[in-house]
């Protein structure tokens, strides 16, 4: 497949806000789940001093805390101790990389977003989804390699910037990053939401 819409359509949540923040909450975890899985001791000591707590329990711990908390790196870190929302967390890390997809210039590399996110509805089998990755990751390594031939091209050009553009333009960097970060931080609160208002549906 050569050709992808330039964003996946989303489901709709906004619908759903108002009604997921009277919930659980959802998702949850817990302190032991976390855990269990090995937590750097700056964000477990962060985390356990956020809720007041000095050890690890089985209390229903929100996702939306842990993002409060600790933030985006963390939140998405615990998502591997809820593994029953896996769909939602695959696809969300499909929307993440669809922000970028302009980015893109390799056709295998936006393919292997379509696999991925038809994997995650289960419509995509774990070998098309590793075929798919393994062509993304050469892709990738095609583009690095070009990126290092052209960076050694401007070497010269590169040296005589003046510290002042150097500046300004890490500047503007820092702000699209800071910028990426608080849409992926707003997604997956959205995300959130979509779960929380789906399990009030059920129950």
């Amino acid at each position: 497949m050569t050709t992808s819409p330039t964003k996946a359509a989303q489901p709709p949540i906004t619908a759903h806000r108002a009604q997921a923040q009277k919930g659980k909450q959802m998702p949850t975890t817990t302190l032991n789940a976390i855990r269990e899985h090995g937590p750097c001791a700056d964000g477990w000591k962060k985390l356990l001093k956020h809720l007041g707590k000095t050890a690890a329990d089985d209390d229903p711990l929100s996702l939306l805390t842990i993002l409060d908390s600790n933030g985006l790196d963390d939140a998405l870190w615990c998502l591997r101790a809820m593994p029953e929302h896996n769909k939602h967390w695959r696809l969300y890390a499909v929307w993440c990389a669809r922000q970028v997809q302009r980015l893109m210039t390799d056709p295998r590399s936006v393919a292997a977003l379509d696999v991925a996110e038809r994997h995650a509805h289960g419509t995509a089998s774990n070998q098309e989804l590793a075929a798919a990755r393994d062509a993304a990751r050469d892709a990738a390594w095609a583009a690095a390699w070009d990126a290092a031939w052209a960076a050694a091209g401007d070497a010269a050009w590169a040296a005589a910037r003046t510290a002042a553009w150097t500046a300004a333009r890490a500047a503007a960097v820092d702000a699209a990053v800071d910028a990426a970060r608080a849409a992926q931080a707003a997604r997956l609160r959205e995300v959130c939401a979509q779960i929380d208002a789906l399990q009030l549906e059920a129950s």
